[in-house]
C-alpha cells in the first residue's frame, strides 16, 4: 500500500487576514489525464491582492497563484503531449491555462467564448484546499492540474522569469487587443510573434491607462501591433520608468497631475487634439472609465481591461459614449491560444520586452504575506514566490 507523501502550501483562510502554512497529502493515485508539478515559480499578481481583500466572492480556504511554471514530477495515464504537439516528459518544465472550460456548454461550444462557460473554474481562485488533491493553486511546493488543463512545454530559451514576469497580464492583454480588433488584419503588414499589426493600431495614438502588469503588457503588444504613438498613464514613478523602457512615447504621472481634467488635456495635446484612437483601460479604478471616454477621439474604441474585480461603481454620462460614437469592448481572462502567442511573443520580443525584468522581489513560501504586502503596496514590478 502507497504511503502518503506530504507537502506545504499558503492557504488563505479569512478574508483580510494572513495567511496560513499548511501541510497536505499528495495524491496517492494520478487521475487519467491529470499532472503533477513541482512549482518553481509562482507570480503574485494583483487580483490575487483583491482576493486576499474579500473583493471578489470565492469560497474560502483557497491556495492563491494562478500564474505558475512547474517541472512535471507525475504524469497521468494519457498524457503525452501539450496543448500544441510537444511530446511531454518528467522533469520537462511547463507553464499552463490557469482555466478549464467545460467545452460543451451554450457558450462553449455554440457561440466559442469559454472565458465565459458557466462551469470555468480557476487555479488559485475556484478550488477549495480543504479538498483532495488540495494544492489546485501555486503558493504551494505542488501543483495539481485537472484533465483537459492546456499544458505548455517550455523552450529552454526562455527563462522562468520571463513567463511570471508577464504572468497573466500578457495574455490577458493579448484576449482585449484580439476583441477590439476583430480578425481584420492591415495589408502591408502581417504578423510579430503571432501579434496582427492592425488597422485599429497601426500608425495610431494609444492611451494606456495603468502601468501595472496588465498596462505594461497592452503597452508591449500595441508596440509590437504598430502603434504610432502611445501614451501610459499612471504611477508611481518607478512603474512609469517601466513602461519608457518598454516603448511608451509618453508617460503622464497621476501623482503629478492628480486632476482627471488635466490629464484629458496633456493627452488631447499629444494627439493633435482630437484624443486617441484607441484607450486601453488596464488600471482596474473605477474612476478611471469615465475619464476614459474623454480620453477617447470622436468614434474611437475603448477597451475595458482592468476590472476583474470589483472595485465599486462610479457615475458615467452615456451622453459621450453617444455623442462621440464611441466603440466600447470588454474582455474577460483569455483562453489556450493566448498563452501559444504569449509565448512565442516572449521568445521573439526578449530584447525590446524585457519582461524577466518585471521580477523584482522574490520570496519564499513562508514569505507569502509579505509578498502580498509588497505588491499591495506598489512597491514591486512583480513579486514571485520561489517554494
Amino acid at each position: 500500500m502507497k504511503s502518503a507523501i506530504t507537502a506545504y502550501a499558503s492557504v488563505l483562510e479569512t478574508f483580510n487576514a494572513p495567511l496560513q502554512l499548511r501541510e497536505y497529502a499528495l495524491p496517492v493515485d494520478m487521475e487519467v489525464g491529470a499532472t503533477l508539478v513541482r512549482t518553481e515559480m509562482a507570480g503574485i499578481c494583483g487580483t490575487d491582492v483583491h482576493l486576499w481583500k474579500g473583493e471578489l466572492p470565492i469560497q474560502l480556504p483557497v491556495v492563491l497563484g494562478h500564474e505558475t511554471v512547474g517541472c512535471i514530477e507525475r504524469l497521468g495515464q494519457g498524457v503525452t503531449h501539450d496543448w500544441t504537439g510537444q511530446e511531454l516528459s518528467l522533469g520537462d518544465r511547463v507553464t499552463w491555462n490557469s482555466t478549464v472550460s467545460c467545452g460543451h456548454c451554450f457558450y462553449c461550444a455554440e457561440k466559442r467564448q469559454p472565458t465565459r462557460c458557466p462551469e470555468r473554474r480557476a487555479y488559485g481562485i475556484g478550488y477549495r484546499s480543504d479538498l483532495a488533491p488540495h494544492f489546485l493553486g501555486g503558493y504551494a511546493r505542488y501543483h495539481y492540474l485537472h484533465p483537459r488543463t492546456t499544458l505548455f512545454r517550455l523552450p529552454e530559451d526562455l527563462p522562468t522569469e520571463s513567463v511570471i514576469g508577464a504572468g497573466c497580464a500578457l495574455i490577458t492583454a493579448l484576449h482585449g487587443v484580439e476583441r477590439i480588433c476583430g480578425d481584420t488584419v492591415s495589408p502591408d503588414a502581417g504578423r510579430v510573434a503571432g501579434v496582427p499589426v492592425l488597422p485599429e493600431l497601426w500608425r495610431n495614438v494609444v492611451v494606456v491607462q495603468g502601468a501595472g502588469p496588465v498596462g505594461i503588457s497592452a503597452l508591449a503588444v500595441a508596440r509590437a501591433a504598430g502603434a504610432r504613438k502611445i501614451i501610459v498613464i499612471g504611477g508611481p514613478k518607478p512603474r512609469l520608468e517601466l513602461a519608457r523602457r518598454f516603448g511608451a512615447d509618453e508617460v503622464i504621472d497621476i501623482g503629478e497631475i492628480a486632476d482627471p481634467k488635466d490629464r484629458i488635456a496633456a493627452v488631447l495635446e499629444l494627439s493633435g487634439g482630437h484624443g486617441a484612437d484607441v484607450v486601453l483601460e488596464c488600471a482596474g479604478v473605477p474612476s478611471a472609465v469615465p475619464e476614459a471616454v474623454q480620453l477617447c477621439r470622436d468614434g474611437a474604441k475603448l477597451l475595458i481591461l482592468g476590472h476583474y474585480c470589483d472595485a465599486g461603481e462610479v457615475s458615467l454620462n452615456p451622453h459621450w459614449i453617444t455623442k462621440k460614437q464611441l466603440q466600447i469592448y470588454g474582455s474577460w481572462s483569455s483562453e489556450p491560444r493566448h498563452l501559444r502567442t504569449a509565448i512565442e511573443f516572449l521568445r521573439a520580443h526578449r530584447a525590446e520586452f524585457p519582461f524577466e525584468s518585471m521580477v523584482t522581489h522574490r520570496f519564499t513560501l513562508e514569505q507569502a504575506n509579505e509578498a502580498l504586502e509588497t505588491t499591495a503596496r506598489w512597491e514591486s514590478a512583480k513579486s514571485v514566490i520561489v517554494p
